[in-house]
């Protein structure tokens, strides 16, 4: 069975989404971390917060469907491997 377009818009439009938070949650995890190291406590709330941010995200994505979700994971799943390779330089 063939998804109509308007799931397939959906799930290019959440492999995109999923990109991006995908870059800004692994992106501000090196940040976070050198904050707990530091000692400021507000680091905790920042990692809550950017925790909370990708499983909304994903049960977002979820409630419009498997495809849906699948794409918006792998985005933050490309989105990861941006990060990672800007690491290595």
């Amino acid at each position: 069975m063939m998804p109509d377009a308007g799931t397939i818009i959906l799930a290019l439009l959440a492999g995109l989404a999923g990109i991006g938070i995908g870059w800004l949650h692994f992106y501000s995890l090196e940040r976070i971390a050198e904050m707990i190291v530091a000692g400021r406590l507000s680091a905790i709330g920042l990692q809550l917060a950017r925790i909370v941010l990708l499983i909304g995200i994903l049960w977002l994505f979820a409630q419009a469907g498997a495809l849906v979700l699948l794409a918006g994971a792998a985005g933050v799943l490309v989105g990861r491997m941006i990060v990672m390779r800007g690491a290595r330089r």
